[in-house]
């Protein structure tokens, strides 16, 4: 019996060693190429199932409205004069004007996307998709469809909420697009040229750009996956199906699609849509100072070891900033310990603090760092577009930078807006001078050269002479009721 069950066990150790070789074998004749086509099939398969998931909660949006003036002769090409499809293409794009027929008003049509982001039918979508819209057309993707009401929108950001009468309706959940990194995958979805339910692939190209000129507050998401006219207002997905942002707009020379496309990043869109819900508007926060951004020369201009932090070129009198303390030349580092990056992100993080909110300032005053506890303000409802042009630059030495100043007599400052005495004027700028390559313009009033207050001429050269013999000067130039400061160097 014994002898039997050695028999066996030996048996059985030889069947199992046959089988590993036989595996062992078959593996070493898989071709590497087997592996990459199946990774790539879990790659294909984990998108689609992505889109799968999330395609029934974005939306197709249809809009009509009013346009006064002559209305065109009906033409094939007529929708793409339209400006919703302009402000993606630009005005070489659009269709050869025809002969416009004697009627007072017309009726245009446009196109958009958007995504369900609540069961009831709040839909978050571009202002520019809905703006001035009489009759909105929502249509999902089992094509029912829906109309639509206005809940609020925001110009300055682009961001529009519409709602649909619905129950138990698709959403999209809303991610974090703060953890968002250059280089992640990314899907967009969308009704391109009215082609519904469209898919895009891509990657994020960059974060936080701004400065484009199509918002008054941008912090763009810029995306490598192709959106076109119909992409707005959709939404840009992270690899979880989460909405990370809003598809906006492209960057085009041709006329057509050049890899760069932008998203309003979700998380701003949050703070918005919130508003909107429940004020059918959005108010901001307001700090009440004229910033500008610091290059090199401003940075050793005022101390500091690097061109980092934005500065205050001008403190409005009775604001927020005014009441803190905050001064002209100080140079903010910090807010509520975050670093700024730039101009456009201190503004946009003040616009989406709630006025009544205590924040703090680390800023840099006379070489030296302190922190400083701000109260922020409402935006004023007058509020817009600062239209002062700042530049600027003084006499003496100056001269050899392509200036010529005077002192400003009671007629020109009445003439000019100014108080007399108020600074020194520039009466002519040299062209292609170094004054004119930092954009100092005739007109301007110099009112601080070096960090000193000068009121004439004469003052102006005393603050030269203090200087020494530095290669560049600091000034603060004043363009009508907005300044800012400039440095001049000797070439």
């Amino acid at each position: 019996m014994k002898h039997q069950h050695h028999v066996l066990s030996r048996l059985s150790f030889l069947v199992s060693l046959a089988l590993c070789c036989l595996l062992v074998s078959a593996s070493a004749l898989a071709s590497p190429d087997d592996d990459n086509i199946a990774l790539l099939d879990r790659s294909a398969k984990a998108f689609a199932a992505v889109v799968k998931k999330a395609s029934p909660a974005v939306v197709y949006i249809g809009v009509e409205k009013t346009v006064k003036g002559n209305a065109m002769v009906p033409s094939p090409f007529d929708f793409f004069n339209d400006p919703f499809f302009e402000r993606f293409f630009g005005p070489q794009f659009r269709h050869p004007p025809v002969q416009p027929r004697q009627q007072p008003r017309r009726r245009q049509q446009a196109a958009g996307s958007g995504f369900i982001i609540s069961s009831d039918g709040y839909i978050l979508t571009n202002n520019h998709v809905v703006a001035d819209g009489e009759k909105i057309v929502v249509r999902l993707a089992d094509e029912r469809e829906f109309k639509a009401k206005i809940v609020g929108t925001d110009p300055q950001s682009d961001v529009a909420l519409i709602k649909i009468d619905g129950k138990d309706l698709p959403t999209l959940p809303l991610g974090d697009s703060d953890k968002l990194q250059v280089g992640e995958w990314v899907i967009a979805i969308g009704s391109p040229f009215e082609l519904s339910q469209t898919v895009t692939v891509g990657v994020v190209s960059a974060k936080g750009r701004n400065r484009i000129g199509i918002n008054d507050y941008e912090n763009f998401i810029q995306t490598d996956a192709a959106i076109n006219p119909g992409n707005s207002g959709g939404p840009l997905l992270n690899i979880h199906g989460e909405a990370i942002g809003i598809n906006t707009a492209i960057f085009s020379r041709s006329g057509g699609y050049m890899g760069i496309g932008f998203a309003i990043p979700i998380n701003m869109a949050k703070s918005i849509e919130k508003q909107l819900q429940e004020h059918g508007k959005v108010t901001r926060g307001w700090l009440g100072v004229v910033i500008q951004d610091i290059n090199d020369d401003l940075a050793k201009s005022f101390g500091l070891k690097s061109a980092r932090g934005v500065l205050i070129a001008e403190v409005t009198d009775g604001s927020p900033a005014d009441k803190a303390g905050l001064h002209q030349g100080d140079v903010i580092l910090r807010l509520n310990g975050r670093e700024l990056d730039d101009v456009a992100d201190l503004r946009n993080r003040i616009a989406l603090t709630a006025p009544g909110t205590e924040v703090s300032l680390d800023i840099v005053r006379d070489g030296k760092e302190q922190t400083i506890k701000v109260t922020i303000g409402e935006q004023p409802s007058d509020f817009s577009k600062f239209a002062g042009q700042a530049g600027g630059s003084g006499a003496g030495a100056l001269a050899k930078l392509g200036l010529t100043l005077q002192d400003l007599t009671p007629e020109l400052a009445d003439q000019l807006g100014y108080k007399d005495g108020q600074g020194v004027l520039i009466a002519d700028v040299e062209p292609d001078s170094p004054a004119e390559r930092v954009g100092l313009r005739s007109g301007q009033l110099i009112e601080e050269v070096n960090k000193q207050r000068v009121h004439s001429i004469k003052e102006l050269q005393k603050a030269l002479k203090r200087s020494g013999k530095s290669k560049q000067v600091l000034l603060r130039v004043r363009a009508g009721d907005f300044s800012q400061y400039v440095v001049l160097r000797a070439e």
